[in-house]
């Protein structure tokens, strides 16, 4: 159903109906600042980036090829937009070996333990080198299978599964037992 919308909505806008965009705004704007602020980590400039990223998929609306999903251009685009504005924004580059050791994580409570090992995982994600931090994010976060993914990011499948498979041996080497229940169990085939 959204796909159509999306068509139809894409057709509309390529005819002269510029308020038709705002149906594929609507659609899309939470899933978009949802994806920004997994690279930024705050709301409000993920908010900006998104609306970028709108700016963008507007402006070259039309190298949408209707054979291939919308979802999976809208994406890929945003993701590039993103990209650009964190290198952009991006300050000294921190290696993964200098980051704190899980170990020094201690939760004090069974409750808070989930919450601080979901927010240690998100926070050594953000931390990857981008294409695995991409690769992952559309993955797990957004649900995505790998033919959606990697056609996202405008990679063959296989590379998309051999980035996941090196960015989760980059987090299961930082973050050792935590990870086993978080992405080993999701694992791309």
């Amino acid at each position: 159903m959204r796909e159509e919308q999306d068509a139809a909505d894409v057709n509309r806008v390529l005819a002269g109906d510029v308020e038709a965009f705002a149906g594929i705004v609507h659609r899309w704007q939470g899933a978009l600042v949802t994806l920004a602020f997994r690279f930024c980590r705050d709301r409000d400039e993920a908010e900006e980036m998104a609306q970028k990223a709108f700016v963008r998929a507007y402006q070259t609306l039309r190298q949408w090829r209707a054979d291939a999903p919308f979802r999976s251009w809208l994406f890929a685009l945003a993701a590039n937009v993103y990209r650009s504005e964190m290198r952009r924004r991006r300050g000294p580059v921190v290696s993964l070996d200098t980051l704190r050791d899980v170990s020094e994580v201690r939760p004090d409570a069974e409750q808070g333990a989930r919450t601080d090992r979901e927010a240690l995982v998100r926070n050594m994600v953000s931390k990857l080198p981008d294409k695995y931090r991409d690769a992952l994010v559309l993955f797990y976060f957004h649900q995505m299978d790998v033919k959606e993914a990697s056609r996202s990011l405008g990679l063959a499948e296989g590379t998309l599964k051999a980035r996941l498979h090196r960015g989760r041996e980059l987090l299961r080497g930082r973050l050792g037992p935590l990870l086993a229940d978080e992405f080993v169990e999701g694992t791309a085939g």
